[in-house]
């Protein structure tokens, strides 16, 4: 029995020494690091930086190393420093040879992140469908749930808890007569009334084929949205962007980043290098020009320009962000909000 104990006690040593001295380590040794905050100038043609010096001075540069004074800084970077240049008086008329308001700035300009923690995360299947023609300026928020179910779409009323069944068969007989196969794969939605107008949801059916489902006068629209041949989506991201202009960005199962264009469902492939969304963080900080999109790949924080026009590459850079991560284990991730053991490296 002393035996017995003796080394279940070493045992219970060994564990929490190999679980928590790499993360006092870790806890102790982490550096924070440091990068410019970097977006790309249409104006410059290159990337522009703005960082602290080692003297708490501000520095702004571009990609050759240029320096510039903050009020030249504003002015290569008019669509973010819109509101600056309005107060100084100095916004300008055009833009690249292109005629621009600023409202017409405001509308374009958008942000948009995509998170490991938000694909990895739990999901609840219970969501909620906007009515997106209303007449009404401010969105309200239905008395009611919905769920997709193998045989269909499904509502319920909150207030008593009792399935609509009128509802749901009018939605379900809508998405099968336009070839939607239940259940659904994937669904993306913003089921708030904190935005200027709602686009419902976009979904993957049970066969992988792409639809916009959404909610008009109370009716269901429904529309099948054509893939290219041999593209394969795997995570949706509807965007509600001020400028209408898309309906969703989405990846495939090879980590290409694709938009669909909200008015012709055109499906579009733009040219930013293959990420895994699972494990890696993308930011996109667009205009009516360029979008600036960074990924985190671990090891470096990747930065690439490309058109707001046709989604091409226009110019990449990179800074190292080295890791001093000694591994052991875990039971929390940044990536997910599931606590379980897992190996940090």
């Amino acid at each position: 029995m002393f035996k017995t104990s003796k080394i279940f006690f070493c045992f219970l040593v060994l564990f929490v020494l190999v679980w928590q001295v790499p993360a006092c380590y870790n806890f102790f040794m982490a550096k924070s690091v440091d990068t410019p905050f970097t977006l790309y100038s249409s104006i410059a043609g290159e990337f522009a930086t703005l960082q602290v010096d080692e003297d708490k001075k501000m520095q702004y540069r571009d990609a050759s190393g240029r320096e510039y004074t903050e009020e030249q800084f504003d002015s290569i970077l008019p669509t973010f420093y819109y509101r600056q240049l309005i107060t100084d008086g100095r916004f300008p008329d055009t833009i690249c040879g292109r005629a621009v308001t600023p409202r017409g700035i405001q509308l374009s300009n958008f942000n948009m992140r995509i998170s490991p923690l938000d694909l990895n995360k739990p999901r609840l299947g219970i969501q909620q469908m906007l009515e997106s023609m209303s007449g009404r300026v401010d969105l309200e928020l239905p008395d009611d749930v919905f769920r997709i179910t193998p045989e269909g779409m499904e509502f319920v009323k909150m207030e008593t808890n009792a399935i609509d069944h009128e509802k749901s068969a009018r939605f379900t007989q809508m998405m099968k007569q336009k070839g939607f196969l239940f259940p659904a794969a994937n669904i993306s939605g913003n089921p708030t009334d904190r935005k200027e107008y709602d686009e419902g949801y976009v979904m993957l059916d049970a066969a992988g084929k792409l639809f916009h489902v959404k909610q008009t006068v109370g009716r269901p629209y429904v529309r099948a949205i054509s893939l290219p041949e041999g593209m394969t989506p795997e995570h949706l991201f509807i965007t509600e962007f001020p400028s209408r202009k898309w309906l969703c960005f989405l990846t495939d199962t090879e980590g290409h980043l694709w938009v669909v264009e909200r008015e012709s469902y055109a499906v579009r492939r733009t040219e930013i290098p293959p990420f895994i969304p699972e494990e890696q963080s993308m930011l996109i900080i667009g205009n009516m020009f360029d979008w600036t999109v960074k990924v985190n790949r671990g090891t470096s924080e990747c930065y690439y320009a490309i058109s707001a026009q046709d989604y091409t590459l226009i110019d990449s850079m990179s800074y190292q962000t080295p890791s001093h991560t000694l591994p052991g284990l875990s039971f929390t991730s940044t990536k997910d909000k599931f606590v379980k053991p897992r190996i940090v490296r």
